[in-house]
């Protein structure tokens, strides 16, 4: 783990060279106690702020027990504030019932009822703790104020993923609520050596982030380096995983995504099962992995709801389909260029008859035909559904057939063309589906330039590139590179359950056995 120690030397470095406070974040100024006073500092810093709600009020029939409840309507729940806090507070508290020695004290463990609440002293404190949906009471005299958990906005419920689904498996996918999420990872794996530790990131946002992993089985130098580049994070807002996924990210400079995503919850539990760590982040349904390998792009869940020799098929499919998306174009480019040697002479006869009129280059048609496909594929994802895909398609058709019968491309570059694109669609992973589209335009410049030779270099270049990467310190092409034999168990092919009784060993070193033995796992049939 020298990546983690240089890593952790660089930020004290950075550390002891910061000798000016960040401006973002103002010095944290205590409570007075002056009642008068708070609320008169509280109102003026929301004043512009019709939806933060300041209320004062006395402690049963007392009024020298003066107190105030601050809340933001629309993420507060009023019933529970109705209920909880106020009708405790007011009603439910008789004169003579409590004393000013404690009052807090006594508030907090024999008045209230609201299930989770803590101590403020400062007022930073109390205006994020408003502005998360909670309530914060206020007591005269007190220096000391409660947060009461009252969140209670509208949010998503839970619904089957929209870009994972499944013939068979759960329908169950992420919202954008953070609680939400780590409950159904909680459903997912009943163990208390889950552990889910969060933290806030952003200095207007103020984004809750969950930290998720099963102690004992994960590498703890692992969690570490995630806290470390989480902790070193310094932006004013985080709106999205994608956000801490780019922060947090080993290379910058590559098409390959080294952090995996997910919005399903049984692909997160199984990631976490091999000694990964998930991180939450609150706002969106998307849970990033890490560590993330390039063969995880091709796995899908259903791969282990069905058959061993039905998800190896269908995983093999996929990985013939990454080839067919990243070098078809190129290929026939290269044939058709170069190497008409190659094909038989009946097809060549057709294709030299196809493209008798056509006035460009095999490179200049498929350049515009990708680019016309690529143009329709994104206004069917950017307009209304009800149209957008009726649009994609039938655009697709007009605009091939009319290409064709103008003679500006060749009726074999648009089944090349539509082939490829459809075995993009194939790509479980949405972010591999985009680095293949973008390498194929590089792929088809080295073929129209030097035939297969350029697309052996092509390849043998993006070969390296890829053996380069990291994620986390993991190899990003393990176990093909460095080669290990015991994982190749869950790579090209899907061995049945009870032989994958081992964890990936880069991942994890803590506790490589899933279960006793295979002979152990295996189920004897009845005589």
């Amino acid at each position: 783990m020298s990546l983690f120690h240089r890593r952790k030397n660089n930020h004290n470095q950075k550390k002891n060279k910061q000798t000016v406070p960040n401006e973002h974040n103002p010095s944290l100024e205590p409570l007075s106690g002056i009642f008068n006073e708070d609320i008169q500092k509280i109102k003026k810093t929301f004043q512009k702020s019709s939806d933060v709600i300041v209320r004062t009020f006395n402690i049963g029939n007392d009024e020298s027990n003066n107190a105030a409840i601050i809340f933001t309507d629309g993420l507060a729940d009023s019933t529970a504030i109705q209920n909880f806090i106020l009708e405790s507070l007011m009603v439910d508290v008789k004169k003579g019932q409590i004393s000013r020695i404690k009052l807090i004290q006594q508030i907090k463990n024999s008045i209230l009822t609201v299930g989770d609440i803590a101590e403020i002293r400062d007022f930073e404190s109390l205006y994020t703790t408003v502005l998360s949906g909670n309530t914060v009471i206020l007591i005269n005299g007190s220096t000391e104020a409660i947060s009461a958990s009252t969140a209670g906005w509208e949010d998503r419920a839970v619904s089957e993923p929209a870009t994972q689904t499944l013939v068979r498996g759960p329908r169950e996918g992420f919202t954008e609520n953070l609680r939400t999420n780590t409950a159904l990872l909680r459903r997912k794996i009943k163990d208390h050596n889950l552990y889910c530790e969060q933290k806030q990131i952003g200095t207007l946002t103020k984004t809750n982030i969950a930290v998720m992993y099963i102690k004992g089985i994960v590498n703890d130098k692992l969690v570490g380096e995630v806290h470390h580049r989480l902790d070193k994070i310094d932006i004013g807002g985080i709106l999205e995983s994608g956000y801490i996924e780019e922060l947090i990210q080993d290379e910058t400079f590559t098409p390959f995504p080294t952090i995996f995503n997910s919005e399903r919850p049984d692909v997160i539990a199984a990631c976490l099962l091999e000694g990964r760590v998930a991180i939450l982040v609150d706002g969106t349904p998307f849970v990033l992995v890490v560590p993330s390998l390039f063969i995880q792009n091709f796995q899908v869940a259903e791969d282990y709801y069905q058959r061993s020799d039905i998800g190896s098929l269908l995983r093999l499919l996929r990985i013939t389909c990454f080839l067919i998306a990243l070098f078809g174009p190129s290929f026939y480019i290269a044939v058709t260029t170069f190497h008409q040697e190659m094909l038989p002479t009946p097809l060549l006869i057709s294709l030299a008859a196809q493209r008798e009129g056509v006035p460009f280059p095999a490179f200049v048609e498929a350049v515009i035909m990708e680019i016309a496909f690529e143009i329709l594929r994104e206004a069917g994802i950017r307009m209304p559904r009800a149209v957008g895909q009726a649009v994609s398609i039938v655009g697709a058709l007009v605009l091939g057939q009319a290409a064709v019968e103008a003679g500006i491309v060749s009726a074999s570059m648009v089944i090349v063309v539509s082939l490829t694109a459809i075995a993009n669609f194939v790509f479980p992973a949405y972010n591999m589906a985009i680095s293949v589209r973008m390498l194929r335009f590089g792929m088809m410049f080295f073929a129209a330039s030097f035939g297969l030779y350029g697309i052996t270099v092509g390849s043998l270049a993006l070969l390296m590139h890829l053996n380069s990467l990291r994620s986390f310190g993991v190899p990003y092409m393990a176990p093909f590179s460095p080669l290990i034999p015991e994982d190749l168990k869950d790579t090209l092919v899907r061995f049945p359950q009870w032989a994958l009784f081992t964890r990936p060993r880069l991942i994890n070193q803590k506790n490589i056995k899933r279960q006793p033995s295979p002979a152990a796992a295996k189920p004897e049939p009845e005589k």
